[in-house]
């Protein structure tokens, strides 16, 4: 089983408003929201490549109450607390004209550090060898620094693979425990190893000394627009990026740590895995909002992924 936790999830209300001015009186010409968070996100991608996921996370009030409801109204197994005040709402705005996409995050909920600590020992009654882990996105206030640390040494313990993408504070406490999987953006990386990091072979180079440095098995490299790079032990693959219209690029790279998750849970190989996240990626850029694209936009692009092994 995969499981998927989002300790700060949120509703996104995804607007459209065309020449997006500052300073100015917009209008907006169409809205919907989505629940929304990055675990929640990897979710739904993975019930669309028709896998199973339970989400986990911390809900608040009404809104949490609603974002639970539409999770369960897809189809996807939930494991849940909730803890006291209203869980965010964050807002991101299209602008189909300047071709920009703007987030407005609110901060979300403060928990008491029992919440998450129930939340792990809920999911680790079930948790076995056999199950990943995605741990992704921010964390709420109240919530130690350290919580992805501890999650992914909880979890390997049980013997399950954990996948690690967040950044800041919880990524670089994170890399301490040796998560399986990270999925940092070529900027990240840079930061991470305090050197500028641009090409391929750059990007693999320090890859692989983080991989060696943390017991890592498999690291991801988002680079923007020009695809990715896929490290493991004894393989590098740059996978290009596909050239698709953009709908919204919210939760493209959730939708890439989804099928990631799915590769592991089949077993597929680096190659394989490095083409089903560019496409089940590029297929998410095409959708509004932060809604997962259907199978058969992601089967249509498959066969476009352009690999090159390093």
């Amino acid at each position: 089983m995969i499981y998927t936790v989002t300790l700060n999830p949120a509703l996104d209300k995804t607007v459209e408003i065309p020449s997006l001015t500052i300073d100015s009186v917009n209008r907006i010409t169409s809205m919907r929201t989505d629940p929304g968070g990055k675990g929640i996100n990897v979710s739904k991608v993975i019930s669309k490549l028709g896998g199973k996921s339970i989400a986990t996370g911390i809900l608040g009030g009404d809104t949490g109450r609603s974002i639970l409801s539409a999770v369960e109204a897809m189809g996807i197994e939930t494991a849940f607390l909730f803890a006291e005040g209203e869980t965010r709402t964050n807002m991101k705005i299209v602008d189909p004209v300047q071709h920009t996409n703007t987030d407005i995050n609110e901060p979300g909920i403060e928990v008491s550090e029992s919440i998450p600590e129930q939340l792990l020992c809920n999911m680790l009654s079930k948790l076995t060898a056999e199950d990943i882990v995605v741990l992704s996105g921010s964390i709420p206030k109240g919530c130690p620094k350290t919580v992805y640390r501890d999650w992914i040494n909880a979890c390997s313990q049980k013997g399950a693979r954990v996948i690690l993408d967040a950044d800041g504070e919880q990524f670089s406490a994170g890399l301490g425990s040796g998560p399986y999987l990270i999925k940092p953006n070529h900027h990240e990386l840079s930061a991470l190893m305090g050197r500028d990091l641009s090409t391929p072979a750059e990007l693999g180079c320090a890859a692989h000394e983080l991989r060696k440095q943390y017991a890592i098995q498999k690291i991801v490299v988002s680079m923007g627009g020009a695809g990715a790079l896929y490290v493991s032990a004894d393989e590098m693959i740059h996978a290009e990026g596909l050239q698709v219209p953009v709908g919204s690029t919210v939760g493209a790279g959730d939708s890439v740590v989804a099928a990631l998750a799915i590769a592991e849970e089949k077993g597929m190989s680096l190659e394989e895995a490095a083409r089903l996240s560019t496409a089940t990626g590029a297929a998410n850029v095409m959708c509004n909002g932060s809604q997962a694209a259907e199978y058969e936009v992601i089967e249509e692009l498959l066969s476009k992924v352009v690999l090159h092994r390093l």
